[in-house]
């Protein structure tokens, strides 16, 4: 997007899916076709004529995990190394599904940036609430239930699907089209009295020290004049394809240097918009004089 991009974060899948964001931390391990047999012995009864709750337990919860949180590209089938998770029922409350659940979409959204990519994988329930939380303007939605009616539901209960007709030709310009005004930031606040924001969304320990004594900002007037010219100096909001076959104009903020301020700003934002522009790589030793002189000038 123009102003820069966004992705889903734990406290996103906490409120849409009212999984547990804390807990162990579960990586999935590769296993062979004799550990599969020996797992479907052991945890699903599949040799035994008796039925067993925990048996029929373990194969529903299978079945669930392995279309939506887990979904893959098959549609249809499900990895066998997941009946790990259930070999202890009591323990299933434990794991911090919501983190497994947005660790999964990551990775298949990175390989649906790719052009080869035909299909999606993840659960795309998430990835569409979140969308509609974030992008009211964007596709078709129903409502089934008003966000304050009712906070005991997770929040992607309230949406109901919509067919759409634009394909993702049509969807670009749109994305593209977007401004700061088109964004819901924070469509969460009136879900707060069931799903509190946990500071673990933000990762790392050191985030929460600095921001903990800060002020949080309400209103655009809360932040310092020059901020966001500033951050797009300093920073990378956008992500820029590796290849360089095609430059593109990329907008970037430009910083209106007054009288009172250096020159410094304005000749670093110059240096900043034209290696954007020409998607240079700072390892690229046709650009090195200009990457040096970017690092001097955002120094001063």
């Amino acid at each position: 997007m123009s102003f820069g991009e966004m992705s889903i974060t734990l406290d996103d899948v906490s409120c849409l899916l009212h999984l547990p964001i804390r807990g162990v931390f579960w990586s999935p391990q590769d296993v062979t076709k004799e550990v599969v047999v020996e797992l479907a012995v052991d945890y699903l009864g599949v040799s035994q004529v008796a039925s067993s709750w925990a048996y029929a337990t373990r194969a529903y919860l299978l079945m669930l995990v392995g279309s939506t949180i887990f979904a893959d590209k098959t549609f249809t089938l499900v990895e066998a190394r997941y009946l790990l998770l259930f070999t202890d029922l009591d323990r299933c409350s434990g794991y911090s599904w919501g983190a497994a659940a947005l660790v999964t979409l990551y990775r298949y959204l990175g390989d649906a940036s790719m052009y080869s990519c035909k299909q999606h994988g993840g659960y795309p329930t998430l990835l569409q609430c979140w969308i509609h939380e974030f992008f009211p303007t964007v596709g078709k939605r129903g409502e089934n239930w008003k966000p304050a009616d009712n906070c005991g539901l997770p929040r992607a209960t309230r949406l109901s699907y919509r067919q759409g007709v634009l394909k993702v030709d049509d969807l670009r310009p749109i994305l593209d089209e977007l401004t700061p005004a088109d964004v819901i930031w924070r469509p969460f606040e009136d879900h707060r009295a069931c799903r509190l924001f946990d500071e673990i969304c933000l990762y790392r320990a050191s985030v929460i020290a600095v921001i903990r004594p800060t002020t949080l900002a309400t209103t655009p007037s809360d932040v310092e004049d020059g901020y966001l010219e500033w951050y797009y100096c300093v920073s990378h909001p956008r992500l820029v394809p590796p290849h360089r076959d095609d430059p593109r104009e990329v907008p970037v903020p430009v910083y209106d240097a007054g009288p009172s301020d250096p020159d410094w700003a304005r000749v670093s934002t110059l240096i900043h918009r034209y290696l954007r522009q020409v998607n240079a790589e700072e390892e690229d030793p046709q650009f090195a004089d200009l990457f040096e002189a970017l690092h001097i000038s955002r120094s001063h």
